[in-house]
């Protein structure tokens, strides 16, 4: 197993090399010129030229490549445009206003997703089932925008049962998230429940389930001792693929209720042309990609020795 895990880690090193040499040529060449941006239309010759040799811009491409990479290595993006803090700090208090939106919307949407699809496997093509992949499809249709919308003014505005937008740290916060939840859950069970449930249905015609089955054991335990362990594989590839989305949260959610997380920063940046956040941000995003990659292999391995075989 350990074997496993460090030749993956090995392999994931020449694609985040290659990540960050894309995320160079895309920011610093293709993108122009960010002095240009930094001091306005208006700017002088001479402070053009003072301000690219503080950002080190007249070096040869090959040596602001390595100074990038280094400050990479130190975890240092530099400072926003915007707001002259450093990048670094405003990702360290962004943090923990989008976790604490993404970790529980993202364990409930996960666990009702898997009970609702068992349920609609067990029932498998029955009213129930046809009823649950009948608002599956419905809530795939919906966009995260119109359920916010709709959210807002239906049970916020109108009922009055939550805040519309808001957000504080603690337990005095809950009320703040519990809508936003909500929303996220419904806008991610849809596509999440057709898959699982194609999964189960597929898991359930195994010779393993009709031995079981013979056996005498009724569905309900064979669905979760029999057929959700073996049909971890598939699962886990969607929810590992979902893992680096908790970085940021949702970039409405956040937006739409003022939670002033990473998603929220990452929309102002994209807003105010921010490049150094931009940066960081979608450096990150890659960074948790790829590891979200090589945890999803291990567990695959956990799960499967096979696959350390193979």
């Amino acid at each position: 197993m350990s074997s496993f895990l460090i030749r993956r880690l090995l392999q994931a090193i020449p694609t985040l090399l290659g990540i960050t040499l894309l995320l160079f040529i895309l920011f610093n060449l293709v993108g122009g010129n960010p002095v240009y941006h930094m001091l306005g239309k208006n700017a002088s010759p001479a402070e053009i030229v003072r301000m690219t040799h503080q950002l080190g811009l007249d070096k040869p491409l090959w040596h602001q490549y390595l100074d990038y990479v280094g400050s990479l290595a130190r975890w240092d993006f530099g400072r926003s445009w915007e707001t002259k803090q450093r990048v670094t700090e405003m990702i360290t208090d962004g943090l923990w206003p989008s976790m604490s939106l993404a970790i529980p919307a993202f364990i409930a949407s996960t666990l009702v997703a898997l009970i609702i699809a068992l349920t609609a496997a067990l029932y498998r093509d029955r009213w129930i089932d046809r009823l649950l992949v009948v608002i599956s499809v419905c809530g795939m249709s919906l966009s995260m925008l119109a359920l916010i919308i709709a959210a807002q003014y239906l049970f916020a505005f109108r009922a009055g049962w939550f805040p519309i937008s808001g957000w504080e740290a603690g337990f005095t916060g809950v009320p703040f998230l519990i809508l936003p939840i909500l929303i996220w859950i419904a806008a991610s069970l849809g596509s999440s429940v057709r898959f699982y449930r194609a999964v189960f249905i597929e898991e359930m015609h195994r010779e393993y389930v009709v031995t079981a089955r013979a056996k005498g054991l009724a569905w309900p335990r064979v669905l979760v001792h029999h057929v959700l362990p073996n049909a971890m594989i598939p699962i886990l590839t969607l929810v590992v693929m979902e893992l680096p989305m908790l970085f940021t949260g949702s970039l409405l959610l956040e937006n739409f209720f003022g939670i002033p997380g990473l998603g929220n920063m990452s929309v102002n940046a994209i807003n105010a042309s921010d490049f150094p956040v931009i940066k960081a941000m979608t450096f990150i995003g890659a960074v948790l990609y790829i590891t979200a990659n090589v945890v999803g292999d291990a567990l695959y391995a956990w799960f499967d020795p096979r696959v350390r075989v193979s």
